[in-house]
């Protein structure tokens, strides 16, 4: 399996666990999706807000990079992000519809991709003003690995509510092999 096989499966274990944990995050009401859990970013939907930024802020650095390609129209719709506390969305009805635009372009991109696309360079500057020169698939790496980690955070509180959110294992997840051609 090529590193662009790896990723479609990432970009889709993505998609299904934020599906199946904004399921889970239906079963709460308004005040606990706001309420100060003490935890790295202090609420349920301040989690979900920087999940987005990251996916966001990326999407925007492979754009400015030419390296994707993304309906214009689409690529408009997306909110900017500009801060690591940036807020996207304030309930989960607005987060479903977000979170599901940007997990169908990751899931695009990352069919997009070649053998060849993850040897090319991303060139950015960090919200602290650094300017970093990357690997595509040194990027994606990143990419899915902030989203998993943060989706692990998400699960812990999940969990300080008394929900189950099941399994998150990858190959349970995600259990079709992707095409090889």
């Amino acid at each position: 399996m090529d590193l662009s096989s790896n990723f479609r499966i990432l970009a889709l274990y993505n998609q299904r666990m934020n599906d199946k944990l904004m399921e889970v995050c239906n079963q709460l009401t308004y005040g606990q999706l706001h309420q100060n859990t003490n935890s790295f970013f202090p609420t349920v939907m301040a989690h979900w807000n920087h999940i987005l930024f990251g996916d966001l802020i990326m999407l925007q650095r492979l754009v400015a990079n030419n390296l994707v390609s993304i309906d214009t129209k689409e690529l408009n719709q997306l909110p900017t992000s500009k801060s690591t506390s940036d807020i996207f969305v304030s309930d989960l009805s607005e987060l479903v519809k977000l979170r599901k635009t940007v997990d169908l372009i990751y899931i695009d991109i990352t069919n997009q991709f070649t053998a060849d696309s993850y040897n090319q360079l991303v060139r950015y500057t960090t919200t602290e003003e650094q300017v970093i020169e990357r690997t595509v698939g040194e990027f994606c790496q990143h990419l899915f690995n902030h989203q998993t980690h943060h989706r692990g955070q998400l699960t812990c509180l999940l969990s300080q509510f008394d929900l189950d959110f099941g399994c998150t294992d990858l190959p349970v997840i995600v259990p079709e092999r992707v095409d090889e051609r």
